[in-house]
């Protein structure tokens, strides 16, 4: 009987001491939230505004404080910006990556942070070997899927931006092998910057690599006839000679 009583009044002194504490925790959160509020109250100098000029008053300087945020949170964007850009001046791209990452949660709407990106990512997938030689490309293939979203981000701001152009040709050319997607964005680019020759070999490498061998051959003429470099110049022929041997046999 008495080991009865025992558990019904262990049972019973639960359940207050549940209540006790359920009370002191909503009571200390209300209190919390009203220290707080009293502390905004305090700082800003705003009570309870009750008349027309006081209700402007009070706005204003809760406007200000709004605006004092806004300017922090710009300053930190711009500071992981400068942290990017110093990591990329020293090739450390993995780290430079991170950076401008999260420069992009404080400017996403910013093409040139996406085409940095873009830079970086591209770097970090021809140096992500497979160290543990688990025969898996995975790490390498996601970096390339980041760097193309970034480009194709960076020119869905700005689609006449030239750097995003071109590096978009270079990726989908020389690492994943789309000929057929890199033609456009590298013939806009030639719209835009029509002397551009390093354009120019990107192009002509996604004309051959597509089949479209009058057009690389046109192409390598074109930069031919345009470049001052002698180097240049001489590597043009040598791919116009190897197209002509590809296509017709000369």
């Amino acid at each position: 009987m008495s080991r009865i009583l025992n558990v019904g009044f262990m049972k019973g002194a639960a359940v207050v001491l549940s209540a006790a504490f359920l009370s002191a925790s909503l009571c200390g959160c209300a209190k919390s939230n009203r220290t707080i509020q009293r502390m905004q109250r305090l700082e800003e100098n705003v009570s309870s505004p009750t008349t027309e000029a006081e209700l402007k008053d009070a706005i204003k300087k809760y406007q200000d404080r709004v605006a004092d945020i806004q300017l922090a949170n710009a300053q930190v964007g711009i500071w992981y910006k400068m942290l990017a850009v110093r990591y990329l001046d020293a090739k450390m791209y993995g780290e430079a990556l991170k950076n401008f990452q999260a420069a992009l949660n404080y400017y996403p709407a910013n093409q040139n942070l996406f085409y940095w990106t873009g830079v970086c990512a591209s770097f970090m997938a021809s140096a992500a070997l497979d160290f543990d030689a688990t025969g898996s490309s995975a790490e390498h293939d996601n970096y390339l899927k980041l760097a193309e979203s970034s480009f194709l981000r960076a020119l869905s701001l700005d689609p006449r931006h030239a750097k995003a152009l071109y590096s978009i040709g270079v990726l989908y050319v020389w690492d994943m092998h789309k000929f057929d997607k890199a033609i456009p964005y590298l013939e806009t680019l030639l719209q835009i910057q029509t002397k551009d020759t390093d354009a120019m070999m990107v192009l002509a490498a996604a004309y051959f690599g597509n089949m479209d061998y009058d057009k690389a051959v046109g192409m390598y003429d074109r930069i031919i006839a345009t470049t001052k470099l002698e180097q240049k110049k001489n590597e043009a022929l040598a791919n116009k000679k190897i197209v002509m041997e590809k296509a017709y046999g000369k």
